[in-house]
């Protein structure tokens, strides 16, 4: 290998010598100094003896080190040494990366250097220092890459170094979205091998003189000096482009994307955790206005957020006091022959601590997210069964439809809960139907088939809702065991005045009368889709503000039941 035998300082190195000393002595870090014309680099003592180097002078320092050099790394560190002897992006060079050291341990190092020149203009000096960043363990254990620590460290000196310049930058919070799907397809030890090759796959992306580093989770963040927004989409962009098709881990496949949130420094905010905050706020707004996306940061965006966080911390406390301030809503269900009362879709509403409604798309979402959903949605099944056996007294095959959500679904006690409260309550299974939609449904076809099969088993009614919203509807409808079919209103939104809607909607209707499935028609409002609807289909039942809108219990009762 070269570098052995301790190489002669060339000139320019000897002249320097006395400075050089004087810098190894005086700092912790490990000094450099380097003649790039000639390719000798004088290494501090500390850093020989750390990383076990021949000597302190080596000639193709590139070469010497490679063996040791993570292999992910190699790229960019040779990159560095290369473009040594070009000036035209500067001259001052930076680089993060991973070496083995003599214990055989993986560590962390920060290479900060710059380039002078001789009178002529040309590059004839490197000098700089190598620090551990391992000292403050800095190394993220799953994925090698820079953790939060470490993050926070460099984010305050990108901030000092914009006040001194005048020259601010970018920074980039990403998350995986549904990584939590990979670690349940797969299993939690392998979800962090998974990890680490995404990781990987990011950091290809990076620019050569930047950083990446794992943040909580799923998340990495990055800080770009001197970047505008056009810098950031087109870096979000190459990073969107590694996970446009689906992976493979061991012969099997899984899907992930990237969503991000951005925020400008210094004028966003001088603080690094207040920045990192920001672009926190504008991440998860991101992955809530429907993921894949980049959402930059904006006073309106982070007041959304903190919205957010309020609902969540208020949902939480009310789901610890028993479902305090949750309230069951009923929409009406009628024939769809003579439109008399067959059942209710029940509708949660819940109310924050100012006692105003929180519309149902925020709220749920957090009880989703949370897996509050879990403990609310026996909650909801339990008032739903006790409102419904009083409401059999009135019509004594009324029919309670009760949502569920897919975490439900995953929680297999969810059965054993159900049955008990049916005895608890005295109550036939056919008094209910099991409502989940159909874009939760497809994500994992063979599970949830394999417990629908165990409610109707026990005599429980399967419904899927939302149908025609999905993109696979007719092969859900082929492949998944239910026995209603819930049209959704985009079949009869314009039913008026498109033949080709009409068609779509009796055809529908026929296609699952055919194969033994019953149909709900949802979204009905005018007596004109109404009286189209009745001439053109023999749909079982329809639900819409024609018949009425969810009304709370007592109202409901007046309004529908005459009670």
């Amino acid at each position: 290998m070269a570098g052995k035998k301790r190489a002669p300082l060339s000139p320019i190195l000897r002249q320097n010598k006395r400075i050089f000393d004087l810098m190894k002595n005086t700092t912790s870090d490990y000094a450099f100094m380097m003649d790039p014309a000639a390719d000798v680099f004088l290494a501090s003592p500390t850093f020989v003896r750390d990383y076990a180097l021949p000597s302190e002078t080596l000639t193709h320092v590139v070469d010497v080190l490679h063996p040791l050099i993570c292999v992910q790394d190699r790229r960019a560190f040779d990159a560095i040494f290369s473009s040594l002897m070009d000036v035209t992006e500067g001259r001052e060079r930076q680089l993060d990366f991973r070496i083995t050291n003599a214990k055989g341990d993986l560590t962390w190092l920060r290479l900060k250097g710059n380039i002078g020149l001789s009178e002529d203009g040309h590059p004839n000096l490197f000098v700089g220092t190598i620090s551990q960043l391992a000292r403050r363990n800095a190394a993220d254990s799953v994925t090698g890459l820079l953790n939060r620590y470490q993050f926070t460290e460099d984010l305050g000196e990108a901030l000092r170094a914009a006040r001194e310049t005048g020259k601010g930058g970018g920074l980039l919070v990403m998350g995986i979205d549904n990584f939590r799907t990979v670690n349940e397809a797969f299993n939690h030890e392998i979800g962090d091998v998974i990890l680490r090759e995404i990781s990987e796959c990011i950091l290809q992306n990076v620019p050569r003189r930047l950083s990446l580093y794992r943040l909580d989770g799923d998340e990495f963040g990055l800080i770009y000096p001197e970047a505008d927004e056009e810098m950031l989409q087109e870096f979000f962009i190459r990073v969107q482009r590694e996970f446009a098709h689906p992976q493979v881990y061991d012969g099997r496949q899984y899907l992930v994307t990237m969503s991000a949130g951005m925020v400008f420094y210094p004028q966003a905010a001088r603080d690094p955790l207040v920045l990192h905050k920001y672009a926190q706020a504008a991440l998860d707004t991101a992955k809530a206005g429907g993921k894949n996306r980049l959402n930059a940061f904006s006073k309106e965006v982070y007041n959304r957020w903190l919205r957010s966080l309020t609902i969540q911390e208020q949902i939480l406390e009310d789901v610890k006091a028993g479902c305090r301030n949750f309230e069951l809503y009923f929409q009406p269900q009628v024939a769809g022959d003579d439109q008399h009362i067959v059942g209710a879709e029940t509708l949660l509403r819940w109310k924050n601590e100012k006692g105003h409604m929180v519309a149902p798309m925020e709220f749920i979402r957090i009880l989703e997210e949370t897996k509050t959903i879990v403990p609310v949605g026996r909650w909801i099944f339990e008032q739903a069964l006790r409102v419904c056996k009083e409401w059999r007294k009135k019509i004594p095959n009324f029919c309670m439809s009760v949502n569920m959500s897919y975490e439900q679904i995953k929680d297999l006690s969810f059965l054993k809960f159900i049955e008990d409260c049916l005895h608890r309550h005295d109550m036939p299974p056919d008094a209910v139907v099991l409502e989940l939609t159909e874009s939760k449904i497809v994500s994992d076809l063979k599970f949830v088939n394999a417990q629908f099969d165990a409610f109707r088993m026990h005599g429980i009614k399967i419904a899927m809702d939302d149908f025609g919203t999905g993109y696979s509807s007719l092969s859900s409808l082929k492949n998944l065991n239910c026995d209603i079919i819930k049209i959704d209103r985009a079949f009869v939104m314009r039913i008026l005045d498109n033949h080709f809607d009409q068609k779509l909607v009796e055809y529908t209707v026929e296609l699952c009368h055919s194969i033994g499935k019953t149909t709900c028609i949802e979204g009905v409002e005018s007596q004109d889709e109404y009286d189209c609807l009745v001439k053109i289909c023999k749909t079982d039942t329809i639900q819409g503000y024609l018949f009425g809108r969810p009304e709370p219990q007592d109202v409901f009762e007046q309004k529908f039941l005459g009670m």
